[in-house]
C-alpha cells in the first residue's frame, strides 16, 4: 500500500461512516476496510502511517494543537494528529501547511465553544487491528520505522505564553484563548 492508497482508505472511510465528524467511527471502519486487503499490503500501510505522522510533526502544529486543546503533551500530540489524519488527505495536507487554518475549520470552531479535544488515539491502531483481523497475528516487529524529523528551534518558546500564541496563530488564539 503506498501514500495515495493510504488516503483512498480514509476517504472511503470518512464517506462510510454515519458522521465523518466522528473520527472513532472513521477509524473503526478504515481498520474493516483495510483488513479486507492483503497481508502484505496491510504491513506495508503501517509504514505509510507512520510518514503521516513524521509528515505532520511540526513545531507549528504541535503549538496550534497545544492551543487547540488546551494543552498537548507527547501522547496528545500523536493522537491529534490520529484525529488530524482522520480528516483526509486535502484537510491534512492544508493544515500542516498552515497550522492556524485549523481556526477555519467547523469541527475546531465546535471543539472551541463546547471545549472538545481534538485527538483520535484510534487511528494509530488501525493498520495494528486490521493485521490482528485479518491475519490472527500482530504486526511484525520490522513493520515500520519511525523517522521524526527535527523541531524547528524557532518555535522553541513555552506554548503558554499566549502574546507568542496569538503573534505566530492568531486566528486560532483569537478563538481558544481568553
Amino acid at each position: 500500500m503506498n501514500t495515495q492508497q493510504f488516503w483512498q482508505l480514509i476517504e472511503a472511510a470518512r464517506s462510510q461512516a454515519l458522521d465523518p465528524d466522528d473520527v472513532e467511527a472513521v477509524a473503526r471502519r478504515a481498520t474493516s476496510l483495510l483488513a479486507t486487503h492483503p497481508a502484505e499490503e496491510i504491513v506495508a500501510a503501517q509504514q505509510v502511517l507512520w510518514n503521516l505522522m513524521a509528515d505532520s510533526y511540526t513545531n507549528p502544529l504541535w503549538a496550534a494543537a497545544y492551543v487547540v486543546n488546551g494543552g498537548c503533551s507527547d501522547d496528545g500530540f500523536d493522537y491529534f494528529r490520529g484525529w488530524l489524519i482522520a480528516q483526509g488527505r486535502e484537510v491534512f495536507e492544508r493544515i500542516v501547511a498552515d497550522p492556524d487554518a485549523l481556526a477555519e475549520m467547523p469541527v475546531v470552531r465546535a471543539s472551541a465553544a463546547d471545549g472538545i479535544d481534538l485527538n483520535c488515539e484510534e487511528t494509530l491502531s488501525i493498520v495494528w487491528n486490521a493485521h490482528v483481523t485479518a491475519t490472527g497475528k500482530e504486526l511484525p516487529d520490522d513493520a515500520f520505522t519511525i523517522r521524526y524529523p527535527n523541531l524547528d528551534p524557532a518555535w522553541d518558546f513555552d506554548f503558554d505564553d499566549q502574546g507568542e500564541m496569538s503573534r505566530r496563530l492568531p486566528r486560532l488564539a483569537a478563538l481558544h484563548l481568553e
